[in-house]
C-alpha cells in the first residue's frame, strides 16, 4: 500500500521546479501541504491531514540535486562566447520526397554567404528551416512547391559555446531551460551541435535571454 510519504515524492518528482524549490527551502511547507492535500487524499484514496504531508515534505529527500551538481557549476563557468543574431525567419514544411532537393538549392545558395544565420531541423513528419530574415524570399522561392505548415518572422537567436565535455554533464540542458522559463521566456525553436547551443526567441524577448545566459556564467 502507498504511504503518505511515497504519495508526496511521487507528486514532487513530476514537478521539477517545485522539487528544487523545495530543495532550497524557498517554499512554505504549510501552504505547500495544504495545496497538495487534495491531491495526496486521492493518490491513497483516503482523507489525508496536512499535518502528516507537512512531516512528509520536512523529510523528503532529493537525489543530488541538478542545481547543485558540481560538474554543472564547473560546465557554466566554462561557457563561452555567447551570440546574438537578430532578424530570423522561421519556416516549418511537411516532409515530402523533393523537400531535399529544395534544401539542396538553397545550401548552394548560401554556401558563399558566411554571414548569414542558418539552421535546419529535421523530425519525422517536417522540417524547419531558419535563416536570416534577409533570406526569406529565396526559401520562399526554392521552395514554393512544398507544404508551407508556418512562418514565423522577428525572431532571434542567442547562440553560446559549450564546454567541450558537456555531454558528460547530466542536468546542464535542464539548467538552461529552466532559468529561461523562470523568467517567463518562450522558445520557438531550439537547435544544437556538439559544442554549441542556441535557442530562438521573439525579437522583444531576446536582452532577457541573453541576460538569462550570461548570468549563469557568474
Amino acid at each position: 500500500m502507498k504511504t503518505i510519504a511515497q504519495s508526496v515524492e511521487q507528486i514532487l518528482r513530476a514537478q521539477p521546479f517545485l522539487e528544487e524549490a523545495l530543495q532550497q527551502q524557498i517554499i512554505n511547507y504549510s501552504a505547500l501541504a495544504e495545496k497538495l492535500q487534495k491531491e495526496v487524499s486521492e493518490s491513497l484514496k483516503k482523507p489525508v491531514k496536512t499535518g502528516a504531508i507537512m512531516m512528509a515534505l520536512r523529510r523528503y529527500q532529493s537525489p543530488m540535486g541538478v542545481s547543485a551538481n558540481i560538474k554543472i557549476e564547473k560546465a557554466f563557468k566554462s561557457l563561452g562566447d555567447i551570440t546574438v543574431r537578430s532578424n530570423i525567419s522561421a519556416f516549418t514544411f511537411r516532409n515530402t520526397n523533393t523537400l531535399i532537393n529544395c534544401h539542396g538549392k538553397l545550401l548552394a545558395y548560401i554556401s558563399d554567404n558566411t554571414h548569414l544565420f542558418y539552421a535546419f531541423t529535421r523530425g519525422i513528419l517536417e522540417s524547419n528551416i531558419m535563416i536570416s530574415g534577409s533570406e526569406a524570399e529565396r526559401v520562399d522561392l526554392f521552395f514554393e512547391d512544398e507544404k508551407l505548415l508556418n512562418q514565423r518572422d522577428e525572431l532571434a537567436a542567442v547562440s553560446v559555446q559549450l564546454p567541450q565535455d558537456n555531454s558528460k554533464v547530466a542536468g546542464l540542458y535542464y539548467q538552461l531551460f529552466k532559468h529561461l522559463a523562470w523568467r517567463n521566456i518562450a522558445l520557438y525553436e531550439v537547435v544544437s551541435t556538439t559544442n554549441e547551443f542556441t535557442v530562438l526567441v521573439e525579437e522583444q524577448v531576446v536582452e532577457q535571454a541573453f541576460a538569462v545566459i550570461k548570468n549563469l556564467k557568474k
